[in-house]
C-alpha cells in the first residue's frame, strides 16, 4: 500500500468515538471518588483513558508511533515546569527549616484578626504571586502559612484556601514572570504588557468583588469561632520550637527580589533555597540541626522534608508535615506527566480537531466568541488535565475568528487566561488542582465555592462582552463598561493579521455591527 493511500485513510474520529476517552476519564473519576472511594487518585484513570485515546486514533487510521510522538511532544514542553516543581519541593522544605513559614504564622496570628484576615491575606497572596510569578510557589509558601493562621483564627479551612487561591492567581495573572501569562501572550501573538493591560479589565473588577465578599464574610465571622486557646497554642508551640528572629524572613525577601530582577525561575529558586539553608543553620540550629550540620543531613532535608521536628501542637506538626521536600512533589509530578500525556494523546488521536473544528463557524458575535473560547479552555482543563492545554489548544482554533470580528489579539489572550488559567485549579485531577490540593491539604471541590476570583472572573468576562462592553478592538479602541468606545494604541499583533482585523472592523462599523469611536 502506498504512503499516499495510507495518508488518505487517516480521518477524524466519529463524534461518539471522540468523546469516548473523555467519558472514560469522567466515569472512572466519578466511580473512584463517589462510588467505591477506595482509590481516589487520578493517575490510573489517566493511564486507562490515554490507552482508550490511542485506540481511537489507531482505529481511525493513525499509527501508534504518531500518537506517541504527540504525547512525547506535550510532555517535553512541560519539562521545565517539572524541574521547577522539584525545586519548589526544596523551597518549601528549606523555608520551613529556616523558620520563615513558621514565623509568618507566628506573627500573623499576633497581628491579624478574623475581621481583616481574609481581605488582607488575599492582597498579600496577590502581591507575593505578582512578585514570584507563580501561584504554585505562593500557595506552597505564604499559602501554607495562611492556612495555619486561619486555623488559629477559627476560620473555615475551605474559606481560607479559597482566599489563598484567589490572591495567588490574581498575582500570577498580572505577573510578567508567570509562565501562563507569557504563554497566553505568546500563543495570541500579542505583547506581554498589552496582554496584562487587557487582563486588568476583567481580573481587576473581580478581584475587588472578591475583596468585598471576603470583607463581608470576615465581618460576619462568628466571634465564638475564634478559638483564642488554639491560636495561643500554635503561637506557643512555634515560639518554643523555632527562633522567631525577624531575620528568618530573609529567604522570602530573596525570592521576591530575584523575581523582581527577572532572574530565571530555576536559579532564582535554588538561590532562595541556599539562603534558606544558611538561615536555618544560623537561627534554627537547635530545632532542625540538633544532630549536627552535615552534607548528608542537608540532602535529607531537601529530599524528604522536615520530618525530624515535632512541637507540642498537632496542628503545627501537620503544617510542618507539608514540607515534604522533593519527595513530596513526586506524586504531583507523576500526575503532571500523565495529565499532559493524556492531552497529547487526545490531540494525536484527532479528538481535539473533531470536537472543536466546527464550533467556530457558528460564532457571530464577540459575546459568543469569548464564551466559546472560555468554555473550550475550561473543557481542556477538565478533560486534558493541564492549564497549558487550556490556553494553547483554544488559541489556534479561534484566532482567525477574533481577526474576523475586528477584535484585538490581547482580547484573545485575556480570554484565554480568564478561563484556562483561573479554572485550572478547580479540578482534582488536573496538574494545578493536584498541586493546590497537596499544598493546601484539601480537595479543590472544598475550596472551589470560596475562590471568588477564579469562580466569578469567567462569568464577568462573558456577561460584559455579551452586553457589548469591556471589549478591545483591533485598531486600539476600547469599549468600556459604560459602552463608550475610546481610541487607544493598538495591541501588538502579526502585521498581516492586524491589517485584516482592522479592515474587518471598519466594515463592521460601516454596517453598524461594531461601535463607533466616541469623541
Amino acid at each position: 500500500m502506498s504512503k499516499e493511500k495510507k495518508q488518505r485513510e487517516v480521518r477524524l474520529p466519529a463524534l461518539w468515538a471522540a468523546i469516548l476517552p473523555i467519558l472514560c476519564m469522567a466515569a472512572l473519576m466519578i466511580y473512584n471518588l463517589a462510588i467505591e472511594g477506595y482509590y481516589v487518585d487520578a493517575h490510573m484513570p489517566l493511564v486507562i483513558s490515554m490507552c482508550v485515546a490511542c485506540a481511537v486514533g489507531v482505529a481511525y487510521g493513525r499509527t501508534f508511533k504518531d500518537i506517541l510522538a504527540s504525547i512525547i511532544a506535550r510532555i517535553s514542553n512541560t519539562l521545565e515546569a517539572i524541574l521547577i516543581l522539584l525545586t519548589v519541593g526544596f523551597l518549601v522544605a528549606s523555608f520551613m527549616a529556616a523558620g520563615t513559614i513558621p514565623a509568618l504564622i507566628f506573627y500573623g496570628l499576633k497581628l491579624l484578626s478574623p475581621k481583616v484576615f481574609l481581605p488582607v491575606g488575599c492582597i498579600l497572596c496577590a502581591i507575593t504571586g505578582l512578585a514570584c510569578g507563580s501561584s504554585w510557589t505562593t500557595t506552597a509558601t505564604v499559602g501554607v502559612a495562611f492556612m495555619g493562621i486561619g486555623l488559629g483564627l477559627g476560620l473555615n479551612p475551605a474559606l481560607t484556601a479559597g482566599m489563598v487561591i484567589s490572591g495567588a492567581y490574581v498575582g500570577d495573572k498580572f505577573s510578567p514572570l508567570s509562565d501562563t501569562t507569557n504563554l497566553a501572550a505568546g500563543v495570541s501573538n500579542t505583547g506581554l504588557f498589552d496582554h496584562v493591560r487587557a487582563m486588568v479589565s476583567t481580573t481587576g473588577p473581580t478581584f475587588l468583588i472578591a475583596l468585598v465578599l471576603y470583607t463581608i464574610l470576615g465581618l460576619r465571622a462568628n466571634a465564638a469561632g475564634y478559638d483564642d486557646s488554639k491560636a495561643i497554642e500554635i503561637i506557643n508551640a512555634i515560639g518554643d520550637t523555632f527562633n522567631m528572629n525577624p531575620l528568618v524572613f530573609i529567604p522570602l525577601i530573596v525570592i521576591i527580589v530575584v523575581c523582581i530582577v527577572k532572574m530565571p525561575a530555576l536559579p532564582g529558586i535554588l538561590l532562595a533555597v541556599a539562603v534558606a539553608i544558611v538561615t536555618s543553620i544560623i537561627f534554627q540550629a537547635e530545632a532542625v540541626w540538633a544532630d549536627g550540620v552535615t552534607f548528608g543531613a542537608i540532602c535529607d532535608l531537601l529530599h524528604y522534608g522536615l520530618s525530624s521536628v515535632e512541637t507540642a501542637s498537632t496542628d503545627v506538626n501537620d503544617i510542618l508535615g507539608k514540607a515534604g521536600g522533593m519527595e513530596g512533589t513526586l506524586w504531583t509530578i507523576n500526575l503532571v506527566i500523565l495529565a499532559v500525556g493524556y492531552g497529547g494523546a487526545l490531540e494525536g488521536a484527532g479528538v481535539v480537531d473533531r470536537l472543536f473544528s466546527g464550533i467556530k463557524h457558528k460564532l457571530h458575535t464577540p459575546g459568543q466568541l469569548v464564551t466559546a473560547t472560555m468554555l473550550t479552555g475550561i473543557f481542556c482543563d477538565a478533560a486534558m488535565g493541564d492549564q497549558f492545554l487550556g490556553i494553547s489548544v483554544p488559541a489556534p482554533l479561534y484566532a482567525d475568528k477574533f481577526d474576523e470580528m475586528g477584535l484585538a489579539r490581547n482580547m484573545m489572550s485575556r480570554t484565554l487566561e480568564d478561563a484556562g488559567t483561573l479554572w485550572s485549579p478547580m479540578f482534582p485531577w488536573t496538574a494545578c488542582g493536584a498541586w493546590q490540593s497537596t499544598a493546601l491539604g484539601m480537595s479543590p471541590f472544598a475550596y472551589f465555592p470560596f475562590a471568588f476570583v477564579n469562580l466569578v472572573n469567567p462569568f464577568y468576562a462573558a456577561i460584559t462582552c455579551w452586553l457589548g462592553r469591556n471589549i478591545f478592538w483591533a485598531d486600539g479602541s476600547y469599549t468600556n463598561l459604560f459602552k463608550k468606545t475610546k481610541a487607544g494604541e493598538p495591541a501588538e499583533a502579526p502585521e498581516e493579521e492586524h491589517e485584516l482585523a482592522v479592515k474587518n472592523l471598519e466594515a463592521l462599523r460601516a454596517a453598524g455591527k461594531a461601535p463607533q469611536i466616541n469623541a
